[in-house]
């Protein structure tokens, strides 16, 4: 039981990889406290994982409010008496395009639920967290470190390669209170976003889907890609004391697409 007994607070939990990761929370005997922009996802979110309620909280929340993120820390602590890891999945990646094309107000708005949000929720389990130790686990992406082809999101790959940069001062500044901050960078995870990428593409080709799918892993060490389980599992295992001493790393998941 990789988390038994840990109370892991984790923002973004929808549809995707923010309900697989409180997933494995609680397969692994932790407890998780769940936080996204809409209460209805969350209910059922947690729900699915935890049917008598006894191992799962949630509150909506925003991550660009200061409050909200405090309430949501305050929740965790309130409920399960502390927090021992933080795992932010919670990020704006719907908007595409590159530097011609670019709407920097809308930059702007990505910078700041993707960096400065993700920043406000640390904060607030701060005082949490320094109570115990333990893991900040931030969810990046392989396209801050290198760009896919067949989509631009140039917006969100900053903001992201901005997040992992901002590790290694977080895990400087955390590590004398025994905190841990590392990243995590999935490559193409088969989740709702990227089946709705191989849907949408296959349409729009007229072409079959494993057409679409086929020129993903072509690519891949493994011939298969990732999927939002996978990215779950290595979330888990950072925030777990396993990786007791392992600080400011970024850990590539991604079936062997980019090695490095």
């Amino acid at each position: 039981m990789l988390l038994q007994g840990k109370t892991v607070v984790v923002s973004g939990v929808g549809a995707g990889l923010g309900h697989r990761i409180a997933e494995t929370v609680v397969r692994d005997g932790g407890r998780a406290v769940l936080g996204a922009r809409t209460e209805a996802h969350l209910a059922k979110s947690a729900a699915e994982i935890d049917p008598d309620g006894t191992r799962t909280a949630f509150r909506a929340t925003d991550i660009t409010d200061e409050a909200q993120c405090e309430a949501l820390a305050a929740l965790a602590v309130e409920r399960f008496g502390g927090i021992d890891a933080v795992v932010h999945v919670a990020a704006w990646d719907s908007y595409f395009g590159g530097l011609e094309d670019a709407d920097f107000a809308t930059w702007q708005g990505v910078l700041d639920v993707n960096l400065l949000g993700t920043l406000r929720m640390t904060r607030a389990c701060l005082p949490a967290l320094k109570e115990r130790g333990g893991s900040v686990v931030l969810i990046g992406t392989q396209s801050a470190v290198a760009a896919p082809s067949q989509v631009r999101q140039a917006a969100y790959a900053a903001s992201k390669g901005a997040l992992t940069s901002a590790m290694y001062s977080l895990a400087r500044e955390l590590g004398p209170h025994r905190i841990r901050v590392n990243t995590v960078l999935p490559g193409w995870m088969w989740g709702p976003p990227v089946q709705a990428y191989v849907r949408f593409t296959a349409h729009a080709e007229q072409v079959a889907e494993t057409e679409v799918l086929a020129r993903l892993t072509e690519r891949m060490a493994l011939p298969e890609l990732a999927t939002d389980g996978d990215v779950a599992e290595a979330a888990a295992f950072l925030a777990s004391d396993r990786a007791r001493a392992i600080t400011g790393q970024s850990l590539l998941v991604n079936a062997g697409e980019l090695m490095r």
